[in-house]
């Protein structure tokens, strides 16, 4: 047998190991881990009462998330190790961070309640996270079902979870009153995670090339707000989110509609009421 095809080797008496690694391979691993230390580094600056900078932290660990994939797909760098370290990354990540910060910063004023909550949010996630990797492997779905999420997805539902921090952030005074609508709010993204809610990808959305232009300045625009005006950008950017939600559902039910109107015999009437 050909030695470069020898992934393991006998090393003592500790069992095999794993030989010669290509470097483009270790570079997406290495976002991986450091997306995993700012997100552990947010919940230590939760507990130490620098919200601000935690909520910073769990943002740039879902961002590193999010890079690595894409960073192993492009440098062809893709591997089932690599795969198993990001499923624990986005349990850490969009999962146990967010549900500890909110929980430091708001939702322990709500004693029990407020726990359990987290704990639901922590759950949920994983739960949607396991459900989407077996998503991923059934092939026999539509393809264009493929252009939705069912439910919302992990990085969106961290992103919105944490809306009474950024609310907190321009100025609205955390409560007791506060935090049991913190935690029903928490228990409400927690089931969006878990349910079958079609939410579009936009993966296959194409962008006209006249309007490329416009769309480069739009993100521009978007990311200097982010950077001016943090809080009340992501503030608007979570409302806009759950605005959305409820306009994919109707888009999906109108797709779902046509696709079964078309896989109808030509002789067969779809028209409802006749």
């Amino acid at each position: 047998m050909n030695p470069s095809f020898k992934k393991f080797e006998a090393h003592g008496s500790g069992g095999p190991r794993i030989r010669e690694i290509p470097l483009r391979m270790v570079f997406p691993n290495l976002l991986t881990v450091l997306a995993i230390c700012a997100g552990l580094s947010g919940i230590r600056f939760a507990f130490e009462g620098r919200f601000e900078t935690a909520v910073v932290m769990v943002l740039i660990a879902a961002f590193l998330d999010g890079l690595d994939g894409r960073v192993a797909r492009l440098l062809k760098a893709t591997s089932k190790f690599g795969a198993q370290m990001d499923s624990i990354a986005d349990i850490v990540n969009f999962g146990v961070a967010p549900a500890l910060v909110l929980y430091a910063f708001l939702l322990d004023r709500a004693g029990s309640p407020g726990w359990i909550a987290a704990l639901l949010f922590t759950i949920a996630c994983g739960m949607r996270l396991a459900r989407f990797n077996v998503l991923e492997e059934v092939h026999d779905r539509p393809a264009w079902q493929a252009e939705y999420f069912v439910g919302v997805p992990a990085p969106a539902g961290a992103a919105v979870v944490m809306l009474p921090l950024y609310l907190s952030f321009i100025g609205v005074e955390p409560t007791r009153y506060g935090a049991f609508l913190a935690t029903g709010f928490t228990v409400v993204v927690a089931f969006l995670l878990v349910s079958r809610l079609p939410v579009y990808s936009g993966k296959s959305l194409k962008i006209p090339g006249d309007r490329m232009l416009l769309v480069i300045l739009a993100i521009v625009l978007f990311f200097l707000l982010l950077v001016s005006y943090p809080w009340y950008t992501l503030t608007a950017s979570v409302v806009a989110y759950l605005i959305f939600l409820p306009l994919s559902v109707l888009a999906y039910s109108r797709r779902a509609k046509r696709e079964g109107e078309a896989q109808l015999p030509p002789d067969v009437d779809a028209r409802p009421g006749d």
